[in-house]
Parts: C-alpha cells; structure tokens; sequence
C-alpha cells in the first residue's frame, strides 16, 4: 500500500457511519451482510447510505457480490491489512519487543 490509498482509507473509515458499517463488515467475514441490513443496522435512508458505501468502495475497502437478487457487502480483508501493515510498518525503529503488546492485541483476531 502507498501513501494515497492509506490517505483514501483513512478518509473513507473517519466518519462515524462508514467506520461503523465497515467494522460491521468486518465483523461478519467471510459471509458478508445485504446492503439492506448495513442501511437498517445505519438508521439512514437507502440514498444517504448508498452514498457512505460508495465512498468505502471508492477507498477498496469494500467488495460487493451479487447473490441472486441481494447484493452481498464485504469487508476487503486485503485492504484492512495492507493498511494495518502500512500503519505499522515502520514500527519501533526495528526495536520489535516494543510492537509485541500491539500484535498480542491482534492475535485474538
């Protein structure tokens, strides 16, 4: 990941609604949610809403599959963690007992 696409993830996840739905997604991996329920779970309007996807979408940090009739959100797990890596990179100046507390927080993952 480059610096632009964790600049347009970061934009897309600093609003309360995409943060929330996608931590939602994320959630609900590897089946994904109908975007009827993500706009439900939103109390927003189908239109307001689609407007917050769209933006996540733009920033690849969700896919969406049709199944049948439903179109079928996921979180783009592949995203998340290049942005995870990126952010964390550099960490501890190569000093790693210094990242072990943030990876024992993530190994519950």
């Amino acid at each position: 990941m480059n610096q632009d696409l964790a600049i347009a993830a970061l934009a897309a996840l600093a609003h309360p609604t995409r943060l929330n739905a996608f931590r939602l997604l994320v959630r609900h991996e590897p089946n994904g949610l109908p975007t009827g329920a993500l706009v439900e779970a939103s109390d927003l309007t189908q239109s307001t809403f689609s407007t917050h996807l769209a933006v996540l979408a733009k920033a690849e940090l969700v896919i969406a599959e049709r199944q049948g009739r439903q179109q079928i959100q996921r979180a783009n797990i592949d995203t998340l963690r290049a942005l995870m890596t990126f952010l964390a990179k550099d960490c501890c100046e190569g000093r790693p007992e210094l990242c072990e507390p943030l990876l024992a927080d993530l190994a519950c993952c």
